[in-house]
This record gives structure tokens, C-alpha cells and sequence, in this order.
């Protein structure tokens, strides 16, 4: 149950995690951190993977269900 809950992510993949949940494109993402589309996207196949999961969508889910991110106040 630990090994679940503990995913490492690096600064960068919280960043893109963050504006991923906030329903920013891979191109709003790019522009917002100053890198390139195909660096968001391989930011995102690392989540995906550290996450188990295979959608944008169960991505942000698995994340707040570890308290990665939150939403409201």
C-alpha cells in the first residue's frame, strides 16, 4: 500500500501535472513553462507511467487521490 502511494515525481512533471488538472493543452503548457510540445508530452508519459495511468484524465484522478494535487480553495 506505501509503494502506491509514494510516486516520485520530478518538479518539472508537478508542473505540467498541475496545469494538466487545471485543463491546460500540451501547447498552453509548452507556452506557460517554456519548453516544447514534444517535451510536455514526454513529461506526460513519464506521469502516465509513474501514475498507472493511460488518460490525461485517470492521470489527474490518480493524482488527487494521492494528494498530488487538489482542487478548489
Amino acid at each position: 500500500m506505501a509503494r502506491m502511494t509514494r510516486v516520485q515525481l520530478t518538479l518539472r512533471e508537478m508542473d505540467v501535472l498541475r496545469l494538466l488538472a487545471a485543463g491546460r493543452s500540451n501547447r498552453d503548457i509548452a507556452e506557460s513553462l517554456g519548453i516544447s510540445a514534444g517535451t510536455v508530452k514526454i513529461h506526460l508519459t513519464h506521469l502516465f507511467e509513474k501514475l498507472g495511468a493511460t488518460s490525461r484524465t485517470e492521470a489527474i484522478a490518480k493524482a488527487a487521490k494521492r494528494g498530488l494535487i487538489r482542487f478548489g480553495s
